[in-house]
């Protein structure tokens, strides 16, 4: 596996995106979990036919995106085409001189958001990223190595991630998560989604609240036929309570502003997620 992942790392990005078509098809078509799953999300967004067909096709992209992103050596760039909208609002609030958070949905190239964080503004505010750990060994190892890059560094989604997201923070740094991913039990509470209870992480909220950090929505699109990407820094569309403790007002505020965004490309949504599965453990919605 390992030799075909460092193969594909060489292939040009129109090539990859090619072959992620053709993959995110063959997921659809052989799975009826994952079709079933992708559909039902879709059409909770109401999207068209049309928006649904690209969603599928883009969903083998992110995956074959991956190698080329992920195997480049460390000191190098980003390989492909790659412009900013939004920047200004990124340095505006890197001036005020306090934390960040970045929170990116299932969306999109959303490796690629931290990573054109990194280059463009890590010496100035490194930035940490949480991510669930993968539960293969090989593939474990592989995505830690690969993820951490100058000024980006990552922290597990557990309590000891956590904490270091909390001192990162503290220290004026920039974090990034990805507030659609279902948390752990215990670490969520229950707010609607496209009309639907999913369990939501309640963390954003706290991180912002407990720190006082600025908060904003990075997300990346890919552009058609291997063209590059697009990163956008766009204010957070509905703001977070003030005030700590709400655990459901923040969850909602972070849905509602995840749906604002999605629908901005809902072709590049990752519909095939198991947005509202039940955390072992977790209390059923009322």
């Amino acid at each position: 596996m390992l030799i075909l992942i460092r193969w594909l790392a060489g292939r040009s990005l129109r090539s990859l995106h090619a072959l992620g078509g053709a993959l995110g098809w063959a997921g659809y078509a052989l799975s009826p979990t994952y079709r079933r799953r992708l559909n039902d999300n879709a059409a909770l967004a109401g999207l068209r036919l049309a928006e649904r067909r690209a969603a599928v096709a883009d969903a083998g992209r992110l995956v074959m995106e991956l190698p080329r992103l992920w195997l480049r050596p460390r000191s190098q760039p980003i390989n492909d085409p790659l412009r900013w909208e939004g920047a200004e609002l990124l340095e505006a609030l890197l001036a005020r001189g306090k934390g960040l958070v970045l929170l990116t949905p299932h969306m999109g190239s959303f490796e690629v958001s931290a990573q054109a964080y990194a280059e463009r503004f890590g010496a100035r505010q490194p930035i940490t990223v949480l991510y669930r750990p993968a539960r293969q060994a090989w593939f474990r190892e592989l995505e830690e190595t690969a993820r951490a890059r100058p000024a980006l560094a990552t922290a597990p989604a557990t309590l000891a991630g956590v904490r270091l997201m909390l001192r990162a923070l503290k220290r004026g740094e920039t974090v990034g998560l990805l507030p659609d991913q279902v948390p752990p039990e215990g670490m969520g509470v229950w707010a609607p989604f496209f009309g639907r209870p999913a369990y939501t992480m309640t963390l954003a909220a706290r991180l912002v609240q407990q720190t006082g950090a600025a908060v904003a929505v990075l997300w990346t699109e890919r552009l058609a036929r291997g063209a590059g990407y697009v990163v956008r820094a766009i204010e957070l569309p509905h703001p977070l309570p003030e005030r700590a403790g709400d655990d459901a007002a923040g969850a909602l505020a972070v849905n509602r502003s995840m749906e604002a965004v999605i629908r901005m490309k809902p072709s590049q949504y990752l519909w095939g997620y198991h947005r509202y599965k039940n955390p072992r453990q977790a209390e059923s919605p009322t």
